[in-house]
């Protein structure tokens, strides 16, 4: 299976959030489990793709350092990851789309950038520039956000209704989903919904957020079971309708004293080893 990464879209953010360092850790721990996954590099994306997605003065004044970026400084490491970060998310979905099957773009810091401004650990919504970027330059027609992060997917959701994209079928399991009590009726409801909304999409963008995890800080309403459940049942679907699928990692907030994200990259490789187990079903029936 195809991840994009480079080291060039790894930065120290300067706050509380592991999502702009954690790629890294992410991938040496899949490596370090042996997953079936090949590591390519993607390259940067331009000033103008991001513009495909936000307003040219936000851009200008984030990649120069002169506005805050969504982790609320002007950390010029941070802004030199931003296009290596939406570029491994834009590489991965054209792979996706082009092979017809699943491909992994371990990145996180996207669904609360909206037109003119970051947020939440967001500074550029890379699923928007993606989706922007499959219909102007493939013959994707209509592009699906699938956004299981724990928290609403606003700025996705600011940006579609600004630049009026209906095109995209955008659904944010943040917006209805947060408590433990509703895991079971989520877990119930999202093969028919997937099957509904997504049915005429030519590919899923899929945040496959570790923040609904029960131990999360930012989080709280679905255990490690659940989650692997909740996975098993976005590729198995997907699968079922033959739509090619891009990951993402999201959100994940789990950080001991010592700085490091064991249970992070437990929930991260456990998707991965879903993924995997799901895509090898296919092959087995190919072949």
């Amino acid at each position: 299976m195809k991840v994009y990464f480079t080291e060039k879209q790894v930065a120290d953010s300067g706050s509380f959030s592991p999502s702009a360092s954690k790629p890294a850790q992410v991938v040496e721990a899949w490596l370090a489990a042996g997953f079936d996954i090949e590591i390519v590099r993607p390259g940067p994306v331009t000033r103008a793709d991001f513009c495909l997605a936000h307003d040219a003065a936000y851009v200008k004044g984030v990649l120069s350092c002169t506005k805050n970026n969504g982790f609320g400084n002007t950390s010029r490491e941070v802004a030199d990851s931003l296009p290596y970060t939406t570029g491994s998310l834009v590489a991965a979905a054209k792979s996706a789309f082009k092979s017809g099957t699943v491909t992994v773009s371990p990145t996180s810091g996207f669904h609360h950038a909206g037109y003119g401004n970051g947020g939440g650990f967001c500074t550029f919504n890379g699923l928007i520039v993606a989706a922007q970027k499959l219909k102007n330059e493939t013959t994707c027609g209509k592009v699906g956000i699938l956004d299981l992060d724990n928290h609403f997917g606003n700025g996705t959701e600011d940006i579609i209704k600004k630049l009026k994209l209906d095109y995209i079928e955008h659904f944010s399991g943040g917006a209805s989903y947060h408590k433990p009590k509703q895991a079971e009726p989520f877990l119930s409801m999202l093969p028919e919904m997937l099957r509904d909304k997504f049915r005429y999409c030519d590919i899923v963008i899929f945040q496959a957020g570790a923040d609904p995890h029960i131990d999360d800080p930012l989080g709280g309403w679905l255990t490690t079971e659940q989650m692997a459940e909740r996975d098993r049942i976005v590729f198995e679907v997907m699968k079922e309708m033959g739509i090619p699928v891009v990951w993402n990692l999201a959100g994940g907030y789990q950080v001991e004293k010592d700085g490091s994200i064991p249970k992070v990259l437990e929930l991260h490789s456990n998707t991965m080893r879903i993924c995997l187990e799901v895509h090898a079903k296919e092959e087995d029936k190919v072949a």
